[in-house]
């Protein structure tokens, strides 16, 4: 746990230090829009100011998600940082769903940049966000994921800037421009709708994608004395922390010393499948297993 809260804390940090370079370039990046009367680079500037609100709430949700579990989230505040993803999402899609309705109309009537201030512009972004995404690269969290697409949208987009510019240097391709803004612009739509479909499944609850129940009832069940095993559940925190509650059934001559034997040998199966937090009940086989209102025979084998 203490390693999971240090990289976690990595993670914010990281956040944090992305937040305050894309304001800044954000800020700087209007600025030359203007002196350069640059619409592309002015519609980016904006563009930029919604990822750093973005980034923004993702720090802040990053930083709360630390918090350790307390009378209102006994679980702790981990999934806060779900809260940051989706934030992040929602600026991604807008974004990204601008640039396309504002690059197809260019399709049929191209607009000549100015090159040379694109091609400065181009080389000041990649540095810059591309500085970032080097700092997120090894991230975990789904708030991290998504905030490192945020920074990998805005180094597609400089060096598709930097491409075209250097075209439009020696020769006259207006509709070049709008075609790769599309193109990186489905790109970015594609991954983030997709990373955004497994947040959903964790706010839903969802079995982690990498978790094998099966595997984990089989390997309960090998363990001396279990009869059998029912009412698994699994579900994710935030992505990377899983949590587990099971019912253990054992046979009705297994001992005090046998089922303490038995929670040990659970609790390293448990650890080998990636479980940070795990309820187990242990149930005699003539004992009634009682789920809230309701009961049912302990080898009743449903979910």
């Amino acid at each position: 746990m203490g390693h999971d809260h240090h990289h976690q804390q990595g993670d914010a940090k990281n956040i944090g230090f992305a937040f305050v370079l894309n304001l800044v370039f954000a800020v700087i990046e209007f600025v030359g829009g203007i002196y350069t009367n640059s619409l592309a680079i002015m519609a980016d500037a904006v563009h930029d100011f919604g990822d750093s609100v973005a980034l923004g709430s993702a720090w802040l949700l990053e930083q709360l998600s630390l918090k350790r579990g307390d009378r209102l989230f006994s679980y702790g505040y981990r999934r806060f940082s779900l809260l940051g993803a989706l934030i992040s999402a929602v600026v991604i899609i807008s974004g990204s769903v601008f640039i396309l309705t504002r690059a197809l109309p260019r399709l049929f009537h191209p607009e000549l940049p100015y090159a040379p201030g694109m091609l400065a512009f181009a080389v000041v972004g990649i540095a810059v966000n591309g500085a970032a995404v080097l700092r997120l690269k090894d991230v975990s969290g789904m708030n991290a994921r998504m905030v490192t697409w945020h920074l990998m949208e805005d180094v597609l987009g400089w060096a598709a800037v930097l491409a075209v510019s250097i075209v439009l240097l020696f020769k006259d391709i207006p509709v070049l421009d709008p075609v790769l803004s599309i193109i990186i612009s489905v790109y970015i739509l594609f991954n983030v709708l997709r990373t955004l479909g497994k947040t959903l499944g964790i706010f839903l609850q969802g079995v982690p994608e990498d978790t094998d129940v099966e595997g984990i009832e089989r390997d309960l069940r090998s363990c001396g004395h279990v009869l059998d095993t029912h009412h698994t559940h699994i579900w994710s925190l935030d992505g990377t922390r899983h949590v587990i509650t099971t019912h253990v059934v054992v046979d009705a001559c297994a001992t005090k010393e046998d089922i303490l034997v038995l929670k040990e040998r659970i609790r390293r199966i448990l650890h080998e499948h990636g479980m940070s937090h795990s309820t187990v009940e242990i149930e005699y086989a003539d004992e009634e297993c009682r789920i809230g209102d309701h009961s049912c025979s302990c080898t009743d084998k449903s979910r």
